[in-house]
């Protein structure tokens, strides 16, 4: 009898429809519960990726954060004899009318894009040492990085610039004032600054709205390689378009310069005046060893980014080089080989009379 009621109920087909519509409801709730969890876990996932306030600088836990109070007053001390000088530089060119000429100009103007590039990392790079503010903003990251990036361009477009100055000066000298003059300069210079911002800032805009898995920066200010790292995402392309616009950026320009001091060579050589030659060499040679400083500094970080297994100790002090060196040693080369420069700068800073007023104070 039992038997019989237990073989009804399965055969029954009314019960087989409740059994099958309970155990549907049964894999969807636990489908459903899969799917939750799923999503609770992206949304958390994405909650991380989109809610970075901040990143840590912390390219000293690789090794320098011993040298801190060391490197600290080094970087303390170049930064303001880099501000100090350059400002010398460009405010003895602004205030002297006889250096209101297309040298000069572009002069003043490398020297006012120096101070922009060094103060747009130094500071912070002081900071970290100093004080531990390991501590960037989002926002202030990327702006320190587009800042960086564009006035590093714009350095490279003024010393072509400055390359085809002394061109026109030494090989079309009749037409020189012509060709080039002051208010053409200040345009140009202004044109650089333009063209560098409109090739950054894609880059920069991309990358800024990257996700990003974690915040700690293993580098000393917020370039692009180190920032790239931290992203979740595929950024292969991403980096070698970043590494593309950087060879971009050394390469046309530095072939065109090459070609031209080749010009101006051969046509100093077909000078008959001795004196002529001297002074033709005189004039290009301190724009010449800034170039070769430039690149000089360009080419170490786009080799040692390119190639791997290199010490990240050794990739920052070479950018921390790329960013002093320009900067420090450009006010130094023109000043010292510039005699007209030079007695600018005496004038209008009363040098010698401070000098003198110190001697003074000295006891007898």
């Amino acid at each position: 009898m039992r038997h019989s009621v237990k073989t009804s109920s399965l055969t029954d087909p009314s019960e087989r429809k409740f059994q099958l519509r309970r155990a549907g409801k049964m894999r969807a709730r636990g489908a459903n519960g899969t799917t939750g969890q799923t999503q609770n876990a992206n949304q958390q996932l994405d909650y991380n990726q989109s809610h970075i306030q901040q990143f840590l600088i912390a390219g000293g836990e690789l090794g320098l954060k011993h040298f801190y109070p060391e490197l600290a007053v080094l970087l303390l001390v170049v930064y303001l004899l880099v501000l100090i000088s350059n400002f010398m530089v460009f405010f003895a060119v602004v205030l002297e009318t006889k250096l209101h000429t297309p040298m000069y100009i572009f002069l003043s103007s490398l020297s006012l894009t120096d101070i922009i590039i060094t103060t747009s990392v130094l500071p912070k790079m002081i900071s970290v040492c100093l004080l531990n503010d390991i501590a960037i903003s989002f926002s202030g990251c990327f702006l320190q990085q587009i800042t960086y990036s564009t006035f590093q361009v714009t350095e490279g477009i003024l010393l072509l610039l400055m390359c085809y100055d002394r061109y026109v000066a030494i090989c079309n000298p009749l037409r020189y004032n012509d060709i080039i003059s002051p208010r053409m300069c200040v345009l140009l210079s202004v044109f650089a600054c333009i063209v560098g911002f409109l090739m950054m800032i894609p880059l920069t805009m991309y990358t800024s709205r990257l996700p990003y898995c974690g915040n700690h920066l293993m580098f000393w200010f917020c370039d692009f390689p180190p920032v790239i790292a931290l992203s979740c995402s595929d950024t292969t392309i991403l980096l070698f378009t970043a590494l593309g616009v950087a060879l971009l950026v050394i390469a046309v320009p530095g072939s065109v310069i090459i070609y031209t001091y080749s010009k101006i060579i051969f046509a100093v050589l077909k000078m008959s005046s001795v004196d002529g030659r001297k002074k033709a060499f005189s004039t290009c040679s301190s724009h010449l060893s800034i170039v070769i400083l430039f690149y000089f500094a360009h080419l170490c970080v786009y080799i040692s980014s390119s190639v791997k297994n290199v010490h990240p100790n050794v990739l920052i002090l070479i950018s921390i080089l790329n960013c002093l060196l320009i900067p420090f040693a450009n006010p130094i080369i023109y000043s010292l080989r510039n005699k007209v420069l030079k007695t600018a700068i005496l004038k209008h800073f009363h040098i010698n009379e401070v000098f003198i007023s110190f001697s003074r104070l000295r006891p007898q």
